[in-house]
Formats: C-alpha cells, structure tokens, sequence
C-alpha cells in the first residue's frame, strides 16, 4: 500500500504483473517451437531440447528485476511511503478513511482501491484434496509437468497450455463452451483450435467435470459421461474473483455487485466520496493496460489537472481492447462480427471488410500464415467499430487501430495513409479499401 501525504492508494505486491512472467516465459517457448520449425527455413540444428528449469529461471530474474526496479522507483519518489501488509478499511470520521496495515494505522481523505483479482477455483466433488495449479503456482514450478490438465479453455488457459506444450509438457484443454475463446467470433475460435491442435495439444469442447481425483502419480479428471482423463498436473484456468473480500468494505459502505467487483462510476470514483476503484476490481478491463489508463482517467479528472491533461476523462467511453498472447496473437477491440449483426439487425449502418493472413505478404515471407484481419466501421459516421485480428503481430497491429479510434477520425483518413512494407499494418487501408454493408437476415 501507497501512501502520500492525505492520499492512500491500495495496491497488490503479492508476487508480480503476470504479463511479465508469462510473456518472459512465452518467449522461451517461441524460441523453443521456432527451432523445432528451423529446417521450414533451410537451417538445421539438431534435436531441440528445453533446460526448463533455465526457462523458469530467466523467467524469475526478469520478475526480481522488474519488481525491483519499480519499489526503486517508489521508495525514490517524493512523499511516497510503501507499507507492506494486508490493508483493510477500519471505518471514517468527518471525511477521513481509517486503514490498518498489520499493526499499523493510516488516515486519508481520498483512497484508490487497485487491488485486482485472483483466479477462481470452480467448486468441484474432491478439489480440496487435489494439488491443483493457478496461474501463480504453475510458476513456481521447478520441473516441466508430464501431462498437464488445463481446466479452461479461454486466454489463460489457451497462453499456459501453449507455453507448457512447448516446453515440453504433454497438455489437454478441458473446455466447458462449445468453442475455445467463446467470446470471440466463431471462425476466429475455429482458427484457435486449428493452431493449437497442430502442436498437438489435446481439446476438449464443451465438457463437464463430475469431480477429481488425487492419484499418486497426480490427479484424475472425471467428465459427466464418465470419461477419465490422467496427468500430472491440473490448471484451473476458470476465472476471476476479485480482491474485495479482505477490504472491509462495509465499514465505510462502499458497493460491490453480487460477485464482489466495486461498482464505479465513468470518473472511476465509487459511491464513497473519496474512493476510487481502479484496475481488475472495477470490472471494466482485467488487464494492465485499463489500469494503467484507470489511473490516467483519475488523474484528469483531479481538481489540480482538470482542463491541463489532454486525457480521455470517462472510462465509459473508451473502447474494451485486448490481446491474447498465444502464438499467433489475437488482438480485439471494441466491436466483433456478432456485435456487429446483432447491431446491424437493429438498424445500424454497418461495413465490415476483412483479409486472411495467408493473403499478408509479411506472413507468407514469416511463415505463419494462420489467422486473419477483420474491421468494423460505422456507415453514418465513418468511424471504425471494432477490429478482430488474429495472426503474426495481431498484438501489436490492433494497437494502430485502437490508437486511430481514439481520433475520432473518419476511415478515410487511414485508408489514405502510407504503411510501410512489408509489415502486417500496410494491410489495413487495402482491408478499408474493400469495406462491404454487412447484410442480415
């Protein structure tokens, strides 16, 4: 927790961002699937074997060193005290929040909650005897598991049992939904289980889990209709709950929805003047990028910035953006196909344009033609929906799209720009170029 001067700031340090683990160890597993592929390019090495417990390694000094340099960061700034601890809400008085921390007591008039959330482990016959895995202990591992069984078949679930493949574990997908990454379009999950089916990994669509079993060789998994499926490790890859709970929210009144997320309004700030909620536990974007911008919102709406910040100051209306980082990526803002029919269908003016990445010049000379680019824009006003990519460099080619909707700007005005080539983004103007009303039924 954050303290400076009348301020508090409620922030979790239990282990680190999981973007910097994961993506550290995402790259040893590229590395790892690139060389096993080299003679695709004409190079030829040998058998390609994993020093998992080097992977690991490497992995755990970027986190010490990243982790480092921000509590360098922190303990360096002006008026910044960082108290480690638990922190709780112990009441107010005259417009004054009371905290505890450990044994120690602080008071603020203005408190930021960012304390995010952790994995939610679904109440299953027998997991409280199973040694199971959350994303924050399958890292901690110290040898590559034989059979990974991942419960959850959307990003995390998708990003571990890559990762874990390609280090040389055996893995499964056990998936609830019909479709791997079911928020996604459909063809777009059918290009998911493509690619991930051709390293090997086993998928299970829309299944059901009876109960597990420990074994001594690891644990059990029993479906519904009595299938039984063994490994060494088990993953719950299920969801979120928020960080709430310990808070003690109800001595100062602060809401929270049926599932313990604090409700907020577009300025970010709760029902309690005085507190704001950033981050996970607001339930506007579990990801770091919205609460890194969370903070900007808050800070642009500050009686000492307001009309000085060139900032977006309503969290309602920036779009949701994201990336998954399987290999290849997917990144996703705002509108999909499904979001666009169903608006379609209601009598909005929609254009919709796309291209397969077997098309893309820059993936054909790469390799790794799998995937597509999709874009939606608005008929009436021009100005671009929502964008689908999946494929090479789909993590960062949405970020041009998300950067030109923050403009406003009308299509037009990319369509004309000059790309550079070869790259995958030079694609987007001859994809806007070929923009078509999408038609329903």
């Amino acid at each position: 927790m954050l303290c400076r001067k009348s301020y508090v700031a409620f922030r979790t340090f239990v282990g680190m961002n999981p973007c910097t683990p994961t993506k550290t160890l995402r790259k040893s597993a590229r590395v790892a699937h690139l060389a096993r592929r080299a003679a695709d390019f004409g190079i030829g090495v040998g058998d390609v074997t994993v020093d998992f417990a080097a992977a690991m390694a490497r992995m755990r000094d970027r986190v010490q060193t990243s982790r480092a340099g921000l509590e360098s960061g922190l303990e360096g700034s002006e008026n910044v005290e960082i108290l480690r601890g638990w922190g709780a809400f112990a009441g107010h008085d005259n417009g004054r929040f009371t905290l505890q921390i450990g044994d120690q007591t602080v008071t603020a008039d203005k408190v930021y909650i960012n304390t995010g959330t952790r994995a939610s482990i679904p109440s299953i016959k027998g997991v409280e005897a199973v040694p199971y895995l959350d994303n924050v202990s399958l890292l901690e591992l110290t040898e590559c598991p034989a059979h990974l069984i991942v419960v959850g078949g959307s990003y995390i679930g998708l990003e571990m049992g890559q990762i874990f493949r390609r280090l040389g574990a055996q893995v499964t997908i056990l998936n609830s939904s019909a479709r791997l990454a079911s928020r996604e379009d459909e063809d777009v999950s059918a290009i998911i289980q493509e690619f991930v089916e051709n390293e090997d990994i086993r998928v299970m669509n829309n299944v059901e889990i009876t109960c597990v079993e420990k074994l001594d060789s690891g644990v059990a998994v029993i479906l519904d209709d009595n299938q039984r499926i063994e490994g060494t490790h088990l993953l719950f890859a299920t969801g979120r709950v928020p960080n709430s709970d310990r808070l003690n929210l109800d001595n100062v009144g602060v809401n929270t929805d049926d599932n313990g997320f604090i409700e907020t309004d577009a300025q970010l700030q709760t029902n309690v003047n005085g507190i704001w909620a950033l981050g996970d536990i607001n339930k506007r974007g579990a990801f770091t990028h919205t609460s890194y911008h969370d903070h900007q919102i808050v800070l642009a709406n500050s009686a000492q910035n307001v009309g000085s910040l060139h900032q977006w100051r309503d969290a309602d209306e920036r779009p949701t953006t994201y990336a998954m980082f399987t290999d290849p990526p997917l990144g996703r803002v705002g509108m999909n196909l499904a979001d666009a029919c169903l608006a379609a269908k209601n009598g909005q003016h929609i254009l919709t344009a796309e291209r397969m990445m077997s098309d893309v010049a820059r993936a054909k000379e790469e390799g790794e033609t799998a995937g597509l680019i999709r874009l939606i824009v608005d008929g009436e006003t021009e100005q671009i929906l929502g964008a689908s990519i999946i494929g090479i460099s789909a993590d960062e080619v949405i970020a041009v799209i998300t950067n030109f909707m923050a403009t406003k700007s009308s299509y037009r005005v990319l369509q004309q720009a000059l790309p550079i080539h070869p790259t995958v983004a030079e694609l987007l103007p001859t994809v806007l170029a070929g923009l078509k009303r999408l038609s329903v039924v």
